[in-house]
Formats: structure tokens, C-alpha cells, sequence
């Protein structure tokens, strides 16, 4: 399983930090604490090349300082993640106290140099340091699970509408709603785009660094099946919505071979885990 520590901004290029807790990194059995760096696939066109050094690392709490690996990547709009580095062997981490406090551990990443370059604009080189920090639990208690159904009846009444939202409901004394493009959005015109939102005015949810997992869902109502798509673990740091938006393609939304949409009726779920709060410890 991949964790999704935090989005974060520089430069006005989205990022975030992944977190593979088990990675092989060979053919032989040993694990390791691999980190890589993803990018927002819209911010860059089609063609742009984003060529990155960036040192990512762990804390040791012994001696208060960041373990880093430097590495160097070129990002573009199909190939937004990096190669996964190998920070620690799992189990040096789970039995260390200098990695690994009351549960806790903290990951970082500076980005050391950034240059843009596409095929029509002369190349733009930002060289600028900036360091994001995030904490991250390994195991906590009590999770929070919800879910909710969301029927639409007048799907194909929906021609006019950009953005459509569903009834807000209550999960973890939190407010959400599920969030679909009908007709696709700028970055994929021919998929139905589909996300789970937190109502604008939660700001606890997101100062408090929520961990959440979400499974998003379309129903075939022909073989009473879902089709479903999983996020990785996501740290909260904004109320943009986390989904796809190119969730599912519009030819097989419509296709009569599938029940997805019959008639005007269309049913989606939203199914999710709040594991806890990454400030937590």
C-alpha cells in the first residue's frame, strides 16, 4: 500500500509526497520505507518537460536531524511520479527509537531545483528551496468508517450542468458531498470525473491533518456489481476534493452493454475511512 502524505505548492505546481511502506526493492525478500515525489498532472500541458532535484528524507529523532536521499527527476503530464528511493529497511524502522516515537515518524522533501521547458516557450529554470514537513502515524485506534448512496434519476437531464453536487451528508462529524463533472472536465473530456468534497467552511478538518482513504463507486445495475476506484491513504490539506477525473469513460458510462446508466438512473457511493489525525503524537 502507498500513503499520500500532503500535497503542497511552490512555484505554483502542485506536489505531494508518497510514502511506500513496504517496497521490495529487489528479488530478495527485505522491505524498505521508499518515498517518491508526485506532481498534479494539471499543472502541466501536454509537452512540458518539468526537470526536478529534490532530497527527500526521514527524521532522526536521536540527533535532530533529516536523513536524505538527493535524487533527480523529469516529470511531464503522463509520467508524474518519480522512482521510488529507499529511505530505511522496515525493519531497522519499526525497532529503531530514533525513527520510530510513540508511533510517529516524520518524512520531508526539499525541492533543491526546478526548470520548465516545453517544445513552443524557451525554457524557465526556478531555483528555489523550499521544504515541506509532514508527520505521519503508523497505527492508531478507533477509525471512522462511512458511506454513503447517491441515486440520480435525471442523469440525462444534466446536459446543461458543468458541476453537480449531491446531498450533503455527515460522516465523523464532518460535512461531504460526492462531486461529478457529467460530461468530463478540462483534463479529460471523454471520462465522467467523480470526487468526495468537504463542505468550504470545515476548516477543522483540514487544520487537524485528517488521514483518509476513499472508495468511490458507479453501480452496474444490470449484474448488481460496482465498479470502483481506491485512493491511496491521503493526508487532508485542502478541500479541492480527492477522486478522478477520469474515472470512468463516457463511452462506457452510455454503453448499452452496461447498466450504468439506464434510462436517466445512475447510482453512485462513496465509501471511506478516517484513520486519524496526522498531528496526532
Amino acid at each position: 500500500m502507498t500513503s499520500r502524505l500532503t500535497w503542497f505548492f511552490l512555484n505554483s505546481l502542485r506536489r505531494c509526497l508518497l510514502l511506500t511502506p513496504k517496497h521490495k526493492q529487489d528479488d530478495k525478500e527485505n522491505l524498505y520505507v521508499a518515498l517518491s515525489l508526485m506532481i498534479s498532472k494539471g499543472d502541466l500541458e501536454q509537452g512540458q518537460t518539468m526537470h526536478a532535484v529534490f532530497e527527500l528524507s526521514i527524521f532522526n529523532n536521536s540527533n535532530g536531524m533529516y536523513c536524505g536521499y538527493k535524487a533527480s527527476y523529469n516529470f511531464a503530464f503522463n509520467n508524474a511520479q518519480s522512482k521510488k528511493e529507499c529511505l530505511i529497511p522496515l525493519q531497522e524502522l519499526l525497532k529503531s527509537s530514533a525513527f520510530l516515537v510513540d508511533d510517529s515518524c516524520v518524512f520531508g522533501v526539499e525541492i533543491l531545483k526546478i526548470d520548465v521547458s516545453s517544445p513552443e516557450k524557451k525554457a524557465v529554470v526556478v531555483q528555489k528551496k523550499a521544504t515541506t514537513v509532514q508527520n505521519l502515524f503508523v497505527q492508531k485506534k478507533g477509525f471512522i468508517k462511512g458511506t454513503y448512496t447517491w441515486t440520480i434519476n435525471n442523469f440525462l437531464e444534466l446536459d446543461s450542468q458543468n458541476f453537480v453536487r449531491s446531498p450533503t451528508f455527515e460522516v465523523g462529524g464532518h460535512k461531504w458531498y460526492i462531486g461529478m463533472y457529467p460530461h468530463g472536465e478540462r483534463r479529460s473530456t471523454d471520462c465522467l470525473a467523480l470526487g468526495l468534497y468537504l463542505e468550504s467552511l470545515d476548516e477543522l478538518f483540514i487544520e487537524s491533518r485528517k488521514v483518509v482513504q476513499i472508495t468511490l463507486s458507479i453501480l452496474d445495475q444490470k449484474t448488481g456489481k460496482y465498479f470502483t476506484r481506491t485512493t491511496d491513504l491521503l493526508v487532508c490539506t485542502h478541500r479541492e476534493g480527492w477522486g478522478w477525473f477520469n474515472f470512468l469513460p463516457l463511452k462506457e458510462l452510455q454503453g448499452m452493454s452496461r447498466g450504468y446508466l439506464i434510462e436517466s438512473k445512475c447510482v453512485l457511493k462513496a465509501d471511506f475511512t478516517i484513520f486519524g489525525s496526522s498531528n496526532d503524537g
